[in-house]
Formats: C-alpha cells, structure tokens, sequence
C-alpha cells in the first residue's frame, strides 16, 4: 500500500506550522496518529487553489478517492460538480478536503463500505485540516455533513437547524453548513430531487456570497 512508510518521521513535525500546501500534505503522506492509515491505500489530502475563496469540507475519503489520492472524485464528488455548476460556482476554483483524511471501511465480499469516523479519529485528523484553513485562508467555508460540522465546530452540529445561512466563522469569515452530497445518493427516488434542490440551494447561498 501506498504511503506506509516507519511512523517517526511524521513525530518531528506534529503541529507544525507549514508554509505550504505541499509541505502539509507531504507530513499528512506519512500520519499515523489514528489506525485508519493501516487498511487504507494513502492518505487522501485536500486539492484547489492555494487561496481559495471557497472551501468544501466533507467528511472523509470513499472507495475511489481512496485508491486515486483526490477528494470527491466518485459518485458524491460528481453528484457536487453537478451542483456546483447549477449554483453558479466553478470546481476549478473552489478549495475541496475532508474532514478525516483516509478511508474508513468495512469489507463487504469484495467490496470497501464506507463506515463513519469516530469522534477520536476526527480530533486526531483535525491538525491536517487546521493547517489546510491557516494555508488557505478562504472567506467562506462550506461544511458538508455531521463529520465535517463535528470537526469544524468542535462539537456535535444539527444539520438541519442551521443549514442554509451563513454564520461567523472567525478568522475565516462566514462558514454555511448543509448535507454531504453523498446523503443524496441515499435518499428514496421520490424525495430525492427535492433534497438536490436543497442542496443546490445551499450552494447558490455561498455563490451569493462571493459575488
């Protein structure tokens, strides 16, 4: 498996202060401060524009950005380009990571399910995406999921009660939660187009914003 090199390397710069995106990602290669590390493939660090206005949280790594090292890039990751693009807001300049840098699974047959993060796992992932928000220092955070909202504000946040506004979220100006878009692929058929349009609402609140 990729990345799996002896653990003391990653020792010497815990809590470091980097001075780029690079840099955090090269230490994050090699963390093995929870056991998530051992099954997955590498770790999955967040990937854009080095001072995007705009940054996506979600909750961790699936199957497939497990294997190809870049976040959103399976069924979830195309089901958000699509609603970026509806919302007015362009990928290519948007700042996308996870809340919990590898894949966290349960084997099924011969198949990778996707199993929750643990409160702990999310706590010892969170220098990567502290340095991630020091680095990138966008006006608008945009937490998608209880994952990414657990590890953002530092306690257990309802979605539904505060999605959809914008909220102070200091130093980084104003952070807007709303569903992780994988929770759309799990919605029954009939109720699934509506939460789309929810959640693409949601989107076009952050578009606003930045205009």
């Amino acid at each position: 498996m990729a990345g799996k090199s002896p653990p003391g390397r990653r020792e010497a710069s815990r809590n470091a202060h980097y001075r780029s995106l690079k840099a955090a990602r090269d230490d994050a290669s090699d963390c093995r401060d929870c056991p998530l590390w051992k099954p997955a493939t590498q770790t999955v660090f967040g990937e854009g524009p080095a001072r995007a206005r705009i940054m996506l949280v979600g909750e961790q790594p699936g199957d497939q950005e497990d294997l190809a090292g870049r976040p959103f890039i399976g069924p979830a990751g195309k089901l958000l380009d699509r609603a970026l693009g509806e919302a007015g807001i362009d990928r290519r300049i948007v700042y996308v990571t996870n809340a919990v840098k590898h894949f966290k699974f349960e084997l099924r047959g011969k198949r990778r399910l996707h199993k929750k993060p643990a409160d702990a796992e999310i706590a010892a992932c969170l220098q990567w995406l502290q340095s991630e928000l020091e680095l990138v220092a966008p006006a608008l955070v945009v937490s998608m999921g209880a994952s990414a909202s657990r590890a953002l504000f530092g306690r257990a946040t309802p979605i539904e009660k505060n999605r959809g506004r914008l909220m102070d979220f200091a130093p980084y100006g104003q952070i807007l939660v709303t569903v992780h878009p994988s929770f759309l692929l799990r919605v029954p058929g009939p109720d699934r187009a509506r939460e789309y349009d929810r959640f693409v609402a949601d989107l076009r609140i952050a578009a606003r914003a930045m205009k």
